[in-house]
């Protein structure tokens, strides 16, 4: 295959996001936002979703530069798997009786450009033995999925529209309405909300002047 072969094949633009799920949002943020100074830029708070039953979750993004994202599920009422004995990361020492839904959380998102690249990726994926398994618009995005010859859940995705200066500002307030939520008793979605609006109200004054 020649190099224009190889560009004209070549449409992926990087990682988009690397997903994984997390038992601990608060430690989480501390670690990502606090210690290694990366923004909240992204939220999703869902009551459900999917093609099987989910508890209530937020999906929640940090920039790690150059338009990548690394991601988190937290789902609402999830027992921590028993990961004994404690070696290697909690992937792997996931058990049968873990919902496929989160195991999938943890996935790798291939970014593309244009819905046409989208669709291209789809073409190849269903004419190989790895066809394409959902595809999916959700709040700013729309992605298509598969699993690797691994095991490894695989997304490309594209934007199907900037993410504005006011969705970071409502992710900040999300987040930190999460972390408080989630480090007291019985977390759920609708505490999360409550406290959010709560933080809305208080500061509206300030994100009246940081959006003008």
């Amino acid at each position: 295959m020649t190099l224009p072969d190889i560009q004209t094949e070549h449409r992926v633009k990087g990682v988009d996001h690397a997903a994984f799920p997390t038992f601990d949002p608060a430690a989480t943020v501390r670690f990502y936002r606090d210690t290694l100074k990366f923004p909240v830029v992204h939220s999703i708070c869902a009551a459900g979703w999917g093609p099987e039953d989910h508890p209530d979750f937020i999906h929640f993004f940090f920039d790690i530069g150059n338009d990548d994202r690394i991601a988190f599920f937290y789902y609402f009422g999830m027992p921590k798997p028993n990961t004994e004995p404690a070696k290697g990361d909690v992937y792997a020492r996931f058990g049968a009786d873990v919902p496929d839904f989160f195991v999938n959380s943890r996935h790798l998102a291939i970014h593309v450009d244009s819905e046409e690249d989208l669709l291209e990726y789809r073409r190849r994926l269903d004419a190989s033995e790895w066809p394409c398994e959902m595809q999916v618009q959700h709040e700013t995005i729309e992605s298509i999925y598969t699993h690797d010859p691994n095991g490894y859940m695989v997304e490309l995705t594209r934007a199907l529209r900037p993410v504005t200066p006011q969705e970071d500002l409502d992710a900040e307030l999300t987040i930190e309405a999460l972390c408080e939520v989630a480090s007291g008793p019985d977390p759920s979605l609708d505490k999360l909300l409550t406290r959010k609006a709560e933080l809305i109200v208080d500061r509206a004054a300030q994100w009246e002047a940081v959006t003008k």
